[in-house]
């Protein structure tokens, strides 16, 4: 996993797009350790706190630019994955923002915080306060 993530880390994703990623499969799995880490990563990164407290409505609202949107339909879809997959529509969509290589390179993000998230949950990880 620490490998994975390396590789993941070391990918040319914006910073953005891999916290907005981690944040929301994180939301949805319910994983409180990771929603910790990596909402004060984010933070740390020069992210604005009322997109991170909107971001589980994000399709409510305009502060997410379209980039952000396709990166946050991505994360919900995989993280959901009983529901449908990854649909073509979203698929599609990306492609209009992003190339191939940035789209698989998203989808292994949203895999490994969702591998992450399991393992967290599973060994209940306590959040550091």
């Amino acid at each position: 996993m620490y490998a994975l993530s390396a590789q993941v880390e070391s990918a040319p994703l914006t910073k953005t797009h891999k916290e907005l990623l981690k944040i929301r499969s994180s939301q949805i799995n319910g994983c409180a350790f990771c929603i910790d880490m990596h909402t004060k990563d984010a933070l740390k990164h020069g992210e604005n706190p009322q997109r991170i407290f909107l971001l589980n409505a994000w399709r409510e609202t305009d502060i997410f630019t379209e980039k952000e949107k396709v990166v946050l339909a991505i994360a919900e879809e995989i993280t959901l994955i009983h529901n449908h997959g990854l649909t073509d529509a979203t698929y599609e969509n990306a492609l209009v923002h992003f190339d191939e290589a940035y789209i698989a390179n998203l989808i292994m993000a949203a895999a490994t915080i969702n591998a992450w998230n399991r393992i967290a949950v599973s060994t209940q990880l306590p959040v550091s306060v």
